[in-house]
């Protein structure tokens, strides 16, 4: 039960792999072209550039292989269908969108790499081409996805679905892998108002000596705890909009160029900021952030806040009720707690540890937590039940079911739609 459309990542990434096919003359577009679909074309280079893809990725695919190749034309050519779909039904795509879904891609490529560098090396253009060159296919793409969204996106698996579901691939579903049944209350370690006032003022003094002629990047090197940006001297570079805390960005949108700001509290601590430049839909900026320390107090307070709710618990008392009242953790707060049922072999291996130590019903001692690293803490894990490795069923396993019976309908019906697009929307193959 595979997607019949492709991975955004590994769309891109075969787009680098194409390298430049904008730059081919006309003759020799006019010869590559294998598919012609509405306004749009699929160049025979498309399906090569596939081809290529996977036989780097799986060493046993043979290049040559005829249905291989005829299955990727076939993908290749319902995806523009789509497309056109989208655009006959007025489907927008803002520059804005592209803008974001690009630096992602960019930012995959770069964990991949390594550095930019590594890339511009590989794919024999800078980074700025890249962006240019590409932004029409990210664009085409999001067509597509939106489309699929608007036609699929609220199709979910009715009881009937599921039951049907379970009964076509039963024996071939793979084993339910050992899970435990998690709950866990958590407790952030917040600063004192007395941490957060010296905060303040150091960062209202080094702005004030910023002012007077300081250095900004000789403060971000000696003061900012950031150490990213403070060995650029707070550099933070151009930044599209939406991707920073809304404190921080409020307040470098309402910047002049080269203005610094008064002390800005994120989650972070407080920033003093220097707009570089901006746009309308981005910024550069350098900033130096002090951090609001948390002390071995604070940290102390909340462990022991923990224990006491740990020791009630053991008493007798709900975990799930202590969870509502107590916890500071809005996402799992209103669900007493609950994790949810979580594949052992997931969870990093120290918690893995804990709750094999542990029977059922039993609650874990205080330990570092932080799923937001805005927000360091502790939490309390309660081990409800381990779930052994089995065969699903609908009863013992109905959400899972559920998930993968939507997944299959949606397919379907994906598959069925194209198909009716075959028929509507002008394509040929050459």
């Amino acid at each position: 039960m595979k997607s019949p459309m492709r991975n955004l990542c590994i769309v891109f990434t075969c787009l680098l792999v194409l390298g430049t096919s904008a730059e081919m003359s006309a003759q020799d577009s006019m010869e590559g072209i294998i598919a012609i679909v509405g306004r749009e074309i699929v160049l025979k280079s498309d399906v090569d550039g596939q081809m290529e893809m996977l036989a780097q990725r799986d060493p046993k695919v043979d290049r040559k292989d005829a249905r291989l190749r005829q299955a990727i034309l076939d993908q290749l050519i319902n995806e523009r269908l789509i497309m056109t779909k989208a655009i006959e039904d007025s489907i927008e795509v803002t520059d804005e969108e592209i803008t974001q879904r690009m630096e992602y891609q960019i930012q995959t490529l770069i964990q991949q790499f390594g550095s930019e560098k590594r890339i511009e090396d590989m794919y024999g253009m800078s980074m700025m081409r890249i962006r240019r060159e590409f932004r029409d296919e990210i664009r085409k793409r999001l067509l597509v996805e939106k489309m699929q969204q608007k036609q699929f996106g609220q199709v979910k698996a009715s009881r009937a679905d599921v039951e049907a579901f379970y009964a076509k691939y039963r024996d071939s579903l793979p084993k339910v892998p050992e899970r435990v049944d998690l709950y866990h209350i958590v407790k952030y370690v917040k600063a004192s108002e007395e941490k957060n006032k010296e905060a303040n003022t150091l960062a209202m003094r080094i702005r004030d000596s910023i002012v007077k002629g300081g250095s900004f990047s000789d403060f971000a090197r000696r003061y900012s705890g950031d150490p990213i940006s403070a060995s650029n001297g707070g550099d933070l570079g151009t930044v599209d909009r939406g991707k920073f805390v809304p404190a921080f960005e409020t307040a470098a949108f309402n910047l002049s160029p080269d203005e610094i700001s008064q002390p800005v509290e994120s989650p972070f601590g407080w920033h003093v900021i220097q707009l570089i430049s901006k746009t309308a839909t981005s910024i550069t900026t350098r900033h130096i952030l002090i951090r609001v320390g948390q002390s071995e107090e604070d940290r102390d307070r909340v462990k022991a806040e923990l224990v006491a709710l740990k020791q009630r618990a053991e008493k007798g008392e709900n975990f799930e009720t202590l969870a509502r009242e107590f916890s500071d953790e809005k996402e799992t707060q209103g669900f007493g707690g609950s994790m949810g049922q979580i594949e052992l072999a997931r969870l990093p291996e120290e918690m893995q540890t804990s709750i094999n130590t542990m029977k059922d019903g039993a609650v874990s001692d205080p330990s570092p937590y932080a799923a937001d690293p805005t927000k360091p803490g502790y939490h309390i894990l309660y081990r409800k039940r381990i779930i052994p490795a089995h065969t699903p069923s609908v009863d013992d396993d109905y959400k899972q079911l559920e998930q993968m019976a939507a997944f299959e309908k949606k397919q379907r019906l994906e598959q069925e739609w194209v198909q009716k697009l075959r028929k509507e929307l002008y394509w040929e193959t050459r």
